[in-house]
């Protein structure tokens, strides 16, 4: 039992580390100097991560949806429901991000861009789901409808933010024909803090579900013993 806490202490100072690491060496090591992204160039550290995060998390949240209606256990729909949550929160954040970005590269917080577009109804297909959840009281009836349109919004979602943008001329990198970030921006330095940064946001966005995720167990097992 000591050792499996262990373990629990020591993924989450991983998170820790890989977190200030992200933020110290994200705004003080030196970065290319790039035309027009200047040193908007470090909002890689933090924008493409949460993005990152956000789908790992929304594909968490579509398993346990899916687990949820194959075992019908009310806790798989506790995780399904806090990844969802915090996916979302993830997908806020790195919206957010991007209009900060596009502002001192794009000249604008919104262009019109088809990724933002999309990005943004993304992000408005899971606060629907939030919202539909809230609107149902029987637990086992909200866990179900929401787990079907979990898979639903996560199916529609992946092709939506990849697929799309894609088929069409757009200003963000690696879309309608414009070169990626590892083509001509991104360099050995730059990797040495990307991809620490992409694990590392995960991982807080792991461990805020799990604080989450807790929380709800506990008020059930709360519930239960009142209703004893």
């Amino acid at each position: 039992m000591n050792r499996f806490f262990a373990r629990i202490q020591i993924w989450k100072l991983i998170a820790i580390v890989l977190v200030i690491f992200t933020l110290c060496a994200g705004l003080l090591f030196d970065v290319p100097r790039k035309p027009i992204l200047n040193e908007s160039i470090r909002n890689l550290y933090f924008h493409v991560p949460m993005w990152f995060g956000m789908v790992i998390i929304m594909a968490t949240s579509a398993f346990y949806a899916i687990k949820f209606l194959q075992k019908n256990d009310i806790k798989y729909d506790f995780y399904s429901e806090s990844c969802a949550r915090v996916g979302l929160l993830f997908g806020v954040l790195g919206l957010i991000t991007g209009m900060l970005w596009a502002k001192y590269t794009w000249g604008a917080y919104w262009s019109g861009d088809p990724k933002q577009n999309v990005s943004a109804i993304g992000i408005l297909i899971y606060a629907a789901y939030i919202v539909l959840r809230g609107s149902i009281n029987d637990d086992y009836q909200r866990a179900r409808v929401g787990g079907i349109y979990n898979i639903l919004a996560f199916s529609a979602f992946i092709p939506l933010i990849f697929v799309l943008p894609r088929l069409t001329d757009s200003l963000h990198p690696g879309n309608g024909g414009n070169p990626g970030f590892n083509i001509y921006d991104v360099d050995n330095r730059m990797r040495l803090i990307f991809y620490p940064a992409v694990i590392a946001w995960t991982m807080l966005g792991f461990w805020i579900i799990n604080l989450r995720y807790r929380h709800q167990i506990l008020q059930l097992e709360l519930d239960e013993l009142e209703d004893d």
